[in-house]
């Protein structure tokens, strides 16, 4: 293996991609389902690259696989050279799907988005995902596995920000979720001082969505509303709603968030408090889709009027400066 000289000069990109793959995942079984392809398949590719580059590019135990010294230099390579040849099918209408995190199924903003960027870019697919929040999904990003996301762009460690691109793209009202026989279930707005003693579920212990709790906590912050405390991560609709029903505790939400059973979605007032929404997206993606997103966002918001901000809404200073420049 190492030391043996080349016997080729061209390099399949099917070998280069499934090498990335593995990389990212150091893992042969995920990175075969992500590819769609069997994990024989995939082990036969990345030895024939190994063979072709004559470096071992892993080091395979049956506990884990880490990369050589060669496979750490080669990434770099063949990601540039997986972006060239996106690019290069794109600019001849051969581009793969974009891939687009709208959060979780039934959010408004992000999905009323995607749907305009299909109307304007019907020759292309834009395919919907669900990482549930934008500081899970922007790992996810980073690497590649998505394209798109949304949520608050603020709210991410500069690490992650550092290598992504933004559109602000709504502040959206928020809201309560009440239980139906809540005391404030009969009113047709809550004021935030009437919050004042209650414990409200946010997404504490959730490592998918830090961002949103951080801004629950800006938000209580001094108004006498306590965080309630992490619960057992739910995955799926019902499994949440069986877990919110078991503690009780109001939700803070946004005004589209989807309706739950046995309970009343009441917007937030005095101030409203406004979620900051943007579209992000990787630095350096090139995807003719990716423009149509970015219309349609654009489109969207001005024909709704999701940047006016309304008279004394609240949004931390860091949001208000991440939104405006």
């Amino acid at each position: 293996m190492p030391g043996t000289p080349p016997t080729r000069a061209h390099l399949d990109p099917r070998l280069l991609r499934a090498f990335v793959t593995v990389a990212e995942e150091l893992h042969f079984t995920r990175a075969a389902a992500r590819l769609y392809v069997a994990q024989q398949a995939l082990s036969r590719d990345v030895r024939r690259l190994e063979r072709e580059l004559g470096a071992e590019l892993f080091v395979r135990t049956t506990r884990q696989v880490t990369l050589t010294a060669d496979g750490e230099r080669l990434l770099p390579h063949a990601r540039r050279v997986l972006q060239a040849q996106d690019e290069l099918l794109a600019a001849f209408g051969q581009a793969r799907p974009l891939l687009v995190d709208l959060n979780s199924p039934g959010l408004a903003t992000p999905r009323r988005v995607l749907h305009r960027a299909r109307e304007l870019a019907p020759e292309h697919e834009l395919m919907a995902r669900y990482e549930s929040g934008l500081t899970g999904a922007a790992g996810e990003l980073l690497a590649g596995r998505l394209d798109a996301s949304f949520g608050r762009y603020a709210g991410l460690p500069p690490a992650l920000r550092a290598g992504l691109c933004r559109q602000p793209v709504r502040y959206e009202p928020m809201a309560v979720v009440l239980p139906e026989d809540h005391p404030l279930a009969s009113l047709a707005q809550v004021p935030l001082a009437a919050l004042a003693g209650e414990t409200v579920y946010a997404g504490a212990g959730n490592p998918r969505t830090p961002e949103w709790t951080d801004l629950a906590r800006l938000l209580f912050e001094g108004r006498g509303i306590e965080l309630a405390p992490p619960v057992p991560l739910a995955v799926g609709d019902e499994e949440f709603q069986r877990i919110m029903a078991r503690t009780g505790h109001p939700i803070l939400a946004v005004v589209d968030f989807p309706p739950l059973p046995s309970t009343v979605l009441r917007p937030l007032v005095d101030p409203v408090p406004l979620s900051p929404v943007s579209l992000v997206w990787r630095k350096g993606l090139a995807h003719p889709a990716l423009d149509a997103l970015r219309r349609a966002a654009a489109q969207v918001a001005a024909e709704e009027g999701w940047l006016r901000r309304p008279t004394g809404g609240w949004i931390p200073a860091m949001d208000d400066l991440s939104m405006s420049s």
